[in-house]
């Protein structure tokens, strides 16, 4: 089957927009939200401390009773009691009298500062105090930290540690966050076999199911290796239909070119509705997108290089965007390492790798496994240029 209508990147883009998805919210518990999105902006349910706590360890006083106190004539105030982190204060401080207290606990009722320890000389039942306190020394108050109701995360954000312990320190034991898409995975041809099987002549390592999937749970999304389709239609259709039946969009690579072997286009078209079938790039013109019961289908080249490219500008941007994740697209400009021909009139996206401030291309070509190893990333050739110099500045997209 011959290419039906080679169209712009642009618009194979504004078609996957067009796919009728939405993000969808699911509540997890806290010990499992590391990594995952926030779906809506958390406010804290309490303050931040719960209650007005000592900052050091010392003595709780009423300021007031120390406003006299010097080196040459201190202030002597009788110890009624001790309070430790964890205790419930039954004591109340009042005029002429102090408690000792531990960094972090309650401050008794009636005090309003704490005098750290060493500031302080202790003679039996009184504590000495040599210099005056001041209203809020040593003292933290309930909700100076973390006001109930103020928002401390925004939705979109990705959890990392610190968020997770600020979720934790206010009490939250789930969260909302983006649902992980299911993406099935399939690789496809006779001559591809997995990896621990005996290699004969004329057979090759799967590479872009590994790839693939790898890729998915790297951006945050849940993928299924379906197994490898060999190149006959009922094997194909049957791995289409169960990635369709028990996920959210389905991945294909290989079987995509316009030769006998052109399978995915019809399957598609039988069981769905093809939306594009070949893309004005190189590489990675041999492209196939389609819907089957309201989920899309990409059918990527088979060469490893070209496979990841085109996942990277097609596929990406729609997982990054069920996942809350839009602007995690890691772009950095560097400069060319050496001069660069391309074809007038064809829109490539050459394969690089960054070393410093420099993209060094890899013109191995597509097919070449190093191809894809080598490479960190991408820049693109527009259609109407044929030479990049070197040292001209390019735009490098990360794969990942």
């Amino acid at each position: 089957m011959a290419f039906l209508k080679v169209v712009p990147l642009e618009k194979a883009l504004e078609v996957i927009d067009s796919f009728p998805l939405e993000q969808k919210v699911e509540r997890v518990p806290l010990e499992e939200a590391l990594g995952r999105v926030l779906a809506e902006d958390v406010a804290s349910p309490i303050n931040v401390p719960p209650f007005d706590r000592a900052t050091v360890d010392g003595y709780a006083v009423k300021a007031e009773d120390t406003f006299m106190a010097s080196e040459s004539e201190p202030v002597r105030l009788k110890v009624i009691g001790e309070i430790n982190a964890g205790d419930t204060p039954t004591v109340e401080v009042k005029p002429g009298e102090s408690v000792y207290i531990s960094t972090g606990a309650p401050l008794p009722k009636g005090a309003d500062a704490v005098i750290q320890f060493e500031d302080v000389d202790r003679e039996g039942e009184e504590v000495i105090i040599y210099k005056p306190a001041y209203p809020g020394l040593g003292v933290m108050k309930a909700g100076t930290d973390i006001p109930p109701g103020k928002t401390i995360l925004r939705r979109g954000t990705k959890l990392t540690f610190k968020n997770t312990a600020l979720l934790s320190a206010v009490g939250v034991a789930e969260v909302p966050v983006f649902r992980k898409p299911r993406v099935a995975v399939i690789s496809t041809g006779n001559e591809v076999v997995l990896p621990g099987t005996e290699l004969r002549y004329g057979q090759i390592y799967d590479i872009n199911g590994r790839a693939i999937a790898d890729a998915v749970r790297e951006l945050g999304g849940d993928a299924f290796f379906l197994g490898i389709a060999r190149d006959e239609r009922e094997s194909l259709k049957a791995l289409i239909e169960k990635g369709v039946e028990c996920c959210d969009m389905v991945i294909l690579s290989g079987g995509a070119s316009g030769g006998i072997r052109d399978l995915t286009s019809s399957i598609i078209e039988e069981l769905g509705e093809l939306k594009i079938h070949g893309i004005a790039i190189q590489p990675g013109k041999p492209t196939i997108i389609g819907l089957i019961n309201g989920k899309p289908v990409f059918g990527l080249p088979g060469y490893p290089t070209s496979c990841l490219t085109n996942f990277t500008l097609l596929v990406a941007p729609l997982l990054r965007k069920l996942l809350g994740r839009e602007r995690e697209v890691r772009k950095v400009k560097k400069k060319l390492a050496h001069k660069v021909f391309s074809v007038k009139g064809r829109r490539q996206f050459l394969p690089v790798r960054v070393e410093g401030e420099k993209a060094v291309p890899i013109l191995k070509g597509s097919g070449a496994v190093t191809s894809f190893v080598d490479a960190d990333g991408f820049i693109e050739v527009p259609e109407n240029v044929e030479i990049l110099e070197a040292g001209e500045e390019v735009e490098v997209t990360f794969f990942g």
